[in-house]
């Protein structure tokens, strides 16, 4: 993947501006549809209807849903880019974030971890499944050999890479090396067989993809209450932004199961509204929101990665001219 198409909702009125990122994740967001530029095109013909008619009749669409979520409270709001007001966005109080490492060979694994390590994270997440397992073991392994558990808390993420009938014995195996998680071991969409893993599996189980397509209240409880996980991981663009992932939380908290919230590839516009959302949650664990930093073409924000956390500098500022630049 070298590029992420980005749609931008803008709302004008009485000289004020909001603006919402719609963001889809080609091949992984429910709404990746032949329509969906079409849908943009009626919500903004529709825009009348207000934030919350629009939400619900944007189900099948939850990369909309996000967007005019975040355009109505940007436009609500006396800075379009202060969403939530909170001791995060007067840079008093950071939010603790994990590290990606990608894939490799084992030096270059160690690279990125001895520098996420010099840049302050103490949780990291690695990708597994990509490359043979047994491989996969051997790189955990020197890493723990390298870094204890109270050194660097790892996390990591199959995206659904296990078959069902190996899961329970690589689950085994990945168990030695003391991981915070495992993230989606086998495919989406087998609920039976993902409860069986969350029941016994050595290493805690969060759902991640499993969420995605689920919008109705009735599901949301189905499927917690079936599977039991011990995380969901929460991807506004891909689960009907606030309100919808509110829903889960909900759920979630009423089963006792844990949850953090992950940016799914938004610019700093919707990376922006998840961060400063995320905050008002108070939830202490390491949040997946590092990711602004991959684009070439990002549009400049107080945004700043710093000491494993995310910050809002108020040294620095939004690019300049950016609505009326996105207007053109």
């Amino acid at each position: 993947m070298t590029q992420k198409e980005t749609f931008f909702i803008i709302l004008k009125k009485e000289g004020r501006v909001g603006i919402g990122e719609c963001g889809i994740l080609r091949g992984l967001s429910v709404d990746d549809v032949p329509d969906y530029e079409e849908r943009l095109h009626w919500t903004c013909s529709n825009i009348d209807l207000g934030k919350a008619a629009l939400w619900e009749s944007l189900l099948e669409y939850p990369s909309i849903q996000f967007g005019v979520e975040q355009a109505f409270l940007s436009l609500n709001s006396h800075d379009p880019f202060l969403l939530y007001p909170s001791e995060f966005s007067l840079n008093n109080s950071p939010i603790a974030i994990n590290g990606l490492i990608w894939m490799g060979d084992e030096h270059f694994m160690h690279q990125q971890i001895q520098q996420k390590l010099k840049e302050g994270f103490k949780c990291i997440k690695l990708k597994i499944g990509a490359i043979d397992f047994e491989n996969e073991i051997g790189l955990l392994k020197s890493i723990r050999n390298k870094y204890s558990e109270n050194e660097i808390e790892i996390r990591v993420d199959a995206n659904g890479a296990f078959i069902p009938s190996e899961a329970s014995c690589k689950l085994e195996r990945l168990s030695q090396f003391d991981l915070h998680s495992i993230e989606q071991p086998i495919r989406a969409g087998n609920p039976i067989e993902m409860a069986k893993l969350c029941l016994k599996s050595p290493v805690p189980i969060a759902l991640d993809e499993e969420l995605i397509g689920v919008t109705r209240i009735t599901e949301k409880e189905k499927l917690l209450q079936t599977i039991r996980p011990d995380y969901i991981i929460l991807k506004p663009s891909l689960v009907g932004g606030f309100k919808g992932s509110m829903e889960w939380i909900e759920i979630a908290e009423k089963l006792q199961i844990n949850w953090w919230v992950t940016s799914a590839l938004e610019s700093n516009i919707g990376l922006n509204a998840i961060a400063q959302w995320t905050y008002t949650l108070d939830n202490k664990l390491p949040q997946g929101l590092g990711t602004g930093g991959l684009y070439n073409n990002n549009f400049k924000s107080p945004l700043t990665v710093h000491n494993g956390t995310i910050r809002h500098a108020n040294n620095k500022t939004w690019e300049t001219n950016l609505i009326e630049n996105l207007c053109i």
